[in-house]
């Protein structure tokens, strides 16, 4: 894309104020940490989340978070007339596509450290509950070539779940793909069940979620609830701001560690210990009671 040196050189200054690139001595700009991570090729790359808290919807929200503050509910639909998805998938065809990469890039990324993380000795089965494209019941399945898994999402999203979980892939005759919604039912019993992400939309979805896989599970099933927090941890400026979008958009919230202990405590799980996945994610390991 062409555009006019000295703006160019002007924008990049400004931005090496706030450490997005460096300036040298001969007068040129080279990479900093933060600007690797705006690179798609980079294997913690924020591109596509950047790209889609940039997107033109967010203009119209963000002005408005003192109403949402106020009011503590989403002020998306005012804005846009209709709720966030709903109009992420029925007016906004290349902001939703801009959202599904950077949901994915996401998921690609932290599969990788939720399978080195679980132990899954004496697990046969594993069920990812919400679990968007599978990418993390994949790399699990990967991992543990005796362990069976099952995906768990809205129809249109397993429609799209990752190569390796669907017929033909190279894990299919390991998985089953379960179209349907977690906050209705979990209509399986596994060894374990996998919660990610998923419990900051608003605390009726929380409850009704979590009274599910209770239901579902038998005594001494492991259930790993994996969210972000806003307590005191490396990723608290990213978290933060994703708390404040989650407000503006659903009416939503990041967890602190306090708030998830209790609504899981409430939901009848007991806690057995929290660990870091990475900067951006906590694991609570819970076992269901007998």
């Amino acid at each position: 894309m062409r555009t006019e040196p000295e703006p160019l050189r002007r924008l990049l200054r400004a931005l090496c104020c706030y450490g997005v690139f460096s300036e040298t001595e001969d007068g040129t700009f080279a990479h900093t940490e933060m600007s690797r991570l705006l690179r798609e090729d980079d294997p913690n790359s924020l591109r596509y989340i950047s790209l889609w808290c940039t997107e033109p919807w967010t203009w119209e929200v963000w002005p408005r978070l003192d109403d949402a503050v106020r009011s503590g509910s989403s002020v998306f639909p005012e804005a846009f007339g209709k709720g966030f998805f709903d109009y992420l998938h029925q007016d906004a065809g290349e902001s939703a596509q801009v959202f599904n990469r950077a949901m994915t890039t996401s998921s690609v990324q932290s599969a990788r450290d939720v399978a080195e993380l679980l132990d899954l000795t004496g697990v046969s089965s594993v069920a990812d509950i919400g679990g968007g494209q599978g990418h993390v019941l994949a790399s699990l399945l990967e991992k543990h070539s005796s362990a069976r898994g099952i995906l768990l999402d809205l129809p249109g999203v397993v429609a799209r779940a990752d190569g390796r979980l669907r017929e033909g892939g190279a894990l299919a005759d390991r998985v089953r793909i379960v179209p349907g919604d977690c906050r209705e039912g979990v209509p399986f019993e596994v060894d374990l069940y996998i919660i990610k992400n998923i419990l900051e939309w608003d605390d009726e979805s929380t409850r009704r979620t979590l009274r599910n896989v209770m239901a579902a599970a038998r005594p001494g099933s492991r259930v790993v609830v994996i969210e972000n927090l806003v307590d005191d941890t490396p990723s608290m400026r990213f978290t933060t701001a994703m708390d404040l979008l989650l407000l503006l958009n659903v009416g939503g919230a990041k967890h602190t560690r306090e708030s998830l202990e209790t609504r899981i405590a409430d939901a009848g799980l007991k806690i057995a210990e929290v660990r870091p996945v990475n900067p951006y994610l906590h694991a609570f390991e819970c076992v269901v009671p007998g």
